[in-house]
């Protein structure tokens, strides 16, 4: 196993830390979901794998303490900085609270957590994403991709399920990734496209047939809510594929 992987490792079984962070900038992905970048302090180099998620801690004004799991949406850099992609929710105070938090506020945090990872050795492999699970996705690819090494040259799937053109988040950063390898195939699809979207159309599960055929020697990763990721893993099963083989992680 390359060093580089045994490290990938390593770091998922290093201690979690609690810390602060401090929001430096906001993006508008949609109307209903954000793009926040922060930057851990106190903190020179802020570690984790790819896939892995932190949990954040808020107390509300009457006293009610409030902790909630959002996966890092940004490659490990050589900073204290990482990004989360996330929607607002009716009704949901964590949701609400970060995507109205201002340049400069803070909060509590904990982590990395979770083994939701690239395994190696490194084999073709399909993401299958809807929605805000992209997060991990964007993470993974851009942390591939930005040494040859890493994806040795295997092929790549991205089967990216969303309503509208609107709600691709990444879309222009997954059209240049894919512009910029040739083994790296991007595939949106959206279940209620416009007449004039020329890409593919339905579900995400009508789709992974048309990449998987005929092969069980693949590994898949798979994020999105709960209904998505079974009908996913069930059809994967259906074809031959080792359950060993199909790693997901539900945001429901």
């Amino acid at each position: 196993m390359p060093r580089e992987w045994s490290d990938h490792l390593i770091q998922v079984m290093a201690a979690f830390q609690t810390f602060t962070t401090r929001l430096i900038r906001t993006q508008v992905l949609s109307t209903l979901t954000r793009h926040l970048e922060f930057e851990a302090r106190g903190i020179a180099r802020f570690g984790f794998v790819p896939g892995q998620w932190l949990s954040f801690k808020h107390t509300k004004p009457d006293g009610e303490e409030i902790t909630r799991a959002y996966s890092i949406a940004s490659p490990p850099e050589e900073s204290n900085r990482f990004a989360l992609c996330l929607n607002r929710v009716e009704d949901g105070y964590m949701s609400n609270f970060l995507c109205d938090m201002k340049e400069g506020d803070e909060l509590s945090c904990q982590g990395p957590f979770g083994d939701f990872i690239l395994r190696p050795p490194m084999r073709d492999t399909i993401f299958v994403a809807t929605g805000t699970g992209i997060a991990p996705f964007r993470s993974m690819l851009h942390w591939l991709f930005a040494d040859d090494a890493r994806h040795q040259g295997k092929n790549l799937w991205l089967v990216f399920g969303n309503r509208t053109e609107p709600d691709i988040y990444y879309h222009s950063e997954f059209l240049q990734l894919a512009a910029a390898h040739n083994n790296f195939h991007y595939l949106p699809t959206l279940s209620r496209g416009a007449a004039e979207w020329r890409g593919l159309r339905g579900y995400v599960q009508e789709h992974v047939p048309s990449v998987v055929e005929g092969r069980s020697d693949m590994q898949a990763y798979i994020c999105g809510l709960d209904k998505m990721v079974r009908a996913n893993r069930d059809l994967l099963k259906s074809l031959g594929w080792d359950r060993k083989s199909i790693l997901y992680e539900k945001y429901d």
